[in-house]
């Protein structure tokens, strides 16, 4: 098959081109080749006619979100519009990268891919509507993924949180994370495994989660890094409320798929997938 990865050169991007190429022709656009909120800049998709166009183009700095929502739905919300029009219109499946933030926190277990989003920030309510916008085009998957960590880090976050808590831990700087959010973990390679999955296997289209298995607050997290690692920092629980931030962030916003298993998808764990992704890093 032939691949499109819009925003290639990204965290999840980078993984999806290694991952794909080593079986389909794989067409990376990075920013600066394809701007997702311009349809004319989209325009270039007609002359490489692909079978599957994966979008992972995204604006994610969820507190600058609240502060520039037409940013925050012209790249995410319009983006993800153009995108599902043009693959219709060159009969490909449109691949859409959502997130656990579509959910507003209150289930507290894991949300699966029957849950009725109910997101609580501009973030969330722009991907959110880009779901909606994907099924333009009949032939589509979207796909769940939350707390992104890979080997080429986020540059528009600089780095993961994996690698933050790295660098304050040999930095000997004292360490503070929130223990009243869970989450699910994601790792890129993962996810771009699963992804290569369901459109290699052809699942019928819809949603479907593609995170790690199991979750864990922001605070257990960076104790499994340190754990793995063997740095000792010092590290001190504190609790949502003592942050300021401008986007309110759901609680718990675990997600868990019911449908990869149907399909015999197999998901590693997130301390499995932490584990492969220090020693991939040459963390351990």
């Amino acid at each position: 098959m032939k691949i499109a990865v819009l925003g290639s050169t990204g965290q999840l991007g980078t993984d999806l081109v290694k991952t794909l190429a080593t079986a389909h022709e794989v067409i990376g656009f990075t920013h600066n080749d394809v701007e997702v909120a311009d349809y004319d800049s989209c325009l270039i998709l007609k002359e490489h006619q692909p079978d599957i166009v994966i979008n992972t183009a995204a604006f994610h700095k969820t507190d600058q979100c609240e502060e520039e929502p037409l940013k925050t739905f012209s790249v995410n919300t319009l983006g993800a519009r153009n995108v599902a029009l043009l693959s219709r219109e060159v009969d490909a499946t449109a691949v859409f990268i959502s997130t656990d933030y579509v959910f507003d926190g209150t289930k507290k277990e894991p949300y699966t891919e029957d849950d009725i989003p109910s997101p609580i920030n501009t973030y969330g309510i722009s991907k959110l509507a880009a779901e909606h916008f994907t099924r333009l085009n009949p032939k589509h998957y979207i796909i769940r993924i939350a707390s992104v960590f890979g080997k080429a880090g986020a540059s528009g976050k600089g780095g993961n949180f994996v690698e933050t808590m790295i660098t304050k831990a040999k930095n000997n700087e004292p360490i503070t994370v929130i223990d009243d959010m869970w989450m699910s973990p994601t790792y890129t390679k993962d996810a771009s495994s699963i992804i290569k999955e369901i459109v290699e296997k052809q699942l019928p289209h819809g949603v479907y989660h593609a995170t790690n298995k199991g979750y864990c607050s922001w605070y257990q997290f960076a104790e499994q890094i340190f754990q793995f690692t063997g740095l000792t920092p010092e590290l001190s629980p504190i609790k949502t409320e003592q942050l300021t931030m401008n986007a309110k962030r759901p609680q718990f916003s675990a997600l868990k798929s019911i449908k990869l298993p149907q399909h015999g998808i197999e998901v590693p764990t997130w301390q499995e997938a932490l584990r492969e992704y220090l020693t991939e890093k040459g963390h351990i």
